[in-house]
């Protein structure tokens, strides 16, 4: 029987959107973009499973609530990827990298990923205590999550060494994101490429007001004509008698 231990007092210590169900369970869900598969995970055997939209704030109380549990050794990351914030992508970087001495996630793409309130210490506890994240992004079949929560009850490994740690992400004040900074490189690229573009594009309406323009001018001309010759036998007659 794997060991097990008390999570935190009152644990989950972080509010949101989540089921709890067993907190002695192995295996922790996070739903991404997706809601209605709490349930489902839940019943299956998971301690905890929710929805996580954002890549700072719902990744930080994600590790919050985690951390505070030493019993979670499993991460299931399933449901939609969440567009712009990649907050799937960000977990999983964030569990192989870790983050910098400014708080980015090392390696992820999504638009803000800088945790403010949970530093290096919390990220490798994250890190030690998590032996596996399952990869299930996009993933919303509710059979194959139940199949991939049931596995890593199956290893087991009983709650990780060391005391439950306790974080704050709900009170402390929030500063500015920080900027990451920009590439030059691709700027000056992408620049060049709009104006080869714009280029094209005015030649392109260049020729087709020319091609207008001449079309007109013939029409006009070609009717000039045809009343000139029209014209002539009439003058002929009238100077003929």
């Amino acid at each position: 029987m794997p060991e097990k231990k008390e999570p935190a007092p009152g644990w989950p210590i972080v509010s949101g959107e989540y089921v709890v169900g067993n907190p002695e369970s192995c295996v922790g869900v996070v739903t991404l973009g997706s809601h209605g598969l709490e349930q489902a995970a839940v019943e299956a055997g998971a301690a905890i499973a929710g929805p996580c939209h954002t890549e700072n704030l719902g990744i930080e109380k994600v590790i919050a609530n985690y951390i505070s549990n030493p019993n979670i050794r499993f991460m299931i990351v399933c449901g939609s990827e969440v567009q712009g914030h990649l907050t799937g992508q960000c977990f999983k970087a964030l569990y192989e990298n870790g983050i910098d001495d400014s708080g980015c996630i090392i390696g992820a793409k999504g638009a803000i990923p800088f945790l403010e309130n949970v530093g290096k210490d919390a990220v490798e506890r994250f890190q030690r205590q998590i032996v596996e994240l399952v990869d299930l992004i996009d993933v919303e079949d509710t059979d194959k999550i139940t199949q991939a929560i049931k596995e890593c009850i199956s290893k087991d490994p009983g709650a990780t060494e060391g005391d439950v740690e306790e974080i704050d992400v709900e009170k402390k004040e929030r500063g500015l994101p920080t900027v990451a900074k920009p590439d030059i490189e691709y700027t000056k690229k992408l620049m060049e490429s709009l104006e080869y573009k714009v280029g094209l594009m005015t030649r392109d309406l260049g020729l087709s007001s020319g091609i207008q323009s001449s079309s007109l001018l013939g029409v006009i001309l070609g009717s000039i004509l045809a009343i000139v010759l029209l014209a002539i036998p009439v003058v002929l007659k009238v100077l003929l008698g």
